[in-house]
């Protein structure tokens, strides 16, 4: 009854405009209308230790969901094994004109140009700070203000509102609707910003994790750059991937809109970069896999190209929030029958096959 009511919810929704009925899933949401799992899957076998959190299960919800935490809570008990809410900039802002997201259903992708629409740090803090304990980590996603005359510093200014209300930070230097926004993933910029926000957040938010995440659209020698960056900076973990500007994979008539693509496309694009960053940090930062996991399948490969973790938000879109708990169930099963022990033994065990 609970997949036939989550099928008919999906449906309806699908009619409506897309950020319209994204509106209405997070108040669903908020109002206790949508079915939830109850609390996060886990088992022994699933149990992951992530950046000195403990996860219930290796399967979290990637940030763009609930942008201003408004549903954290609820998110918590969907079944994933972490959160990412966000992303919030230092203040608020209304982010790109509209329409500003599309689906590409016969591909299971989406195109989105929102530009860190959100409620401004503090807000958003107060919010994660009034609902904490959660059931599962919760962490923030952190960008820039459109208008900064000081970008770098933005992240730190969210660290010093936001980082004590939070389980991890994650640095978002990879989106691709912020203008000139991904110019901070060069080595000397990239390197300056970091020592800024863990500054910050070593004086103001001891012990978060402060994790860093990446572009799908970088080049053997930029990503050797960026994994030398993060390996000697400090950061406890490198999220692979953002979405894309390729429109590889996809057609019809939003394939043309400007913004970042994600989805089902992304897959094996996200993937061969994760691969390639776990051959070049051998081990020495755990990494969490993105882009495209639409089936504990697609996560099993996540997990063997390197990743600890893994993330997913566009293919709720058209599955809904019972997928989360279903993969980490599939994911338990299939750790038992192949005779593993925890997610860690697979993690990077088939790197070769995804490079």
């Amino acid at each position: 009854m609970t997949h036939l009511r989550e099928r008919l919810g999906l449906a309806a929704l699908h009619r409506l405009p897309p950020e319209t009925a994204h509106q209405l899933a997070i108040s669903a949401l908020a109002r206790g209308l949508a079915p939830l799992h109850g609390g996060p899957v886990t088992s022994d076998r699933l149990v992951t230790q992530l950046a000195g959190m403990t996860l219930p299960n290796p399967v979290g919800l990637a940030a763009g969901f609930d942008k201003n935490a408004v549903v954290a809570e609820e998110l918590s008990r969907a079944g994933f094994g972490f959160v990412e809410v966000g992303a919030a900039t230092p203040r608020a802002q209304p982010g790109n004109p509209r329409p500003r997201l599309f689906r590409l259903s016969a591909e299971g992708a989406i195109i989105n140009r929102f530009g860190f629409n959100n409620d401004g740090a503090a807000m958003i803090a107060a919010r994660l700070a009034a609902g904490r304990p959660f059931a599962v980590p919760v962490g923030l996603n952190i960008g820039a203000n459109k208008d900064s005359p000081d970008r770098a510093a933005d992240f730190s200014a969210v660290v010093a509102e936001a980082g004590h209300a939070v389980d991890f930070l994650t640095v978002n230097v990879s989106s691709p609707n912020t203008e000139r926004l991904r110019d901070l993933q060069g080595p000397a910029a990239l390197e300056a910003l970091l020592a800024g926000v863990l500054a910050t957040r070593d004086r103001l938010a001891p012990g978060v994790p402060v994790l860093l995440k990446i572009a799908p659209d970088l080049s053997e020698a930029e990503l050797a750059d960026l994994a030398g960056v993060a390996l000697n900076s400090g950061v406890s973990a490198i999220i692979a991937t953002n979405t894309t500007l390729s429109r590889d994979g996809v057609s019809g008539p939003h394939a043309a809109e400007a913004g970042g693509l994600s989805g089902a496309p992304l897959l094996g694009r996200s993937t061969a970069i994760l691969a390639r960053l776990a051959r070049l940090t051998a081990g020495r930062i755990p990494l969490i896999g993105v882009g495209g996991v639409t089936s504990a399948e697609d996560a099993w490969d996540k997990l063997r190209a390197g990743a600890s973790a893994v993330q997913l938000y566009s293919a709720l879109v058209y599955q809904g929030l019972s997928l989360a708990p279903r993969i980490a169930e599939a994911l338990d099963e299939r750790l038992a029958r192949e005779g593993f022990a925890n997610v860690a033994e697979v993690s990077g065990s088939g790197i070769d096959d995804y490079l």
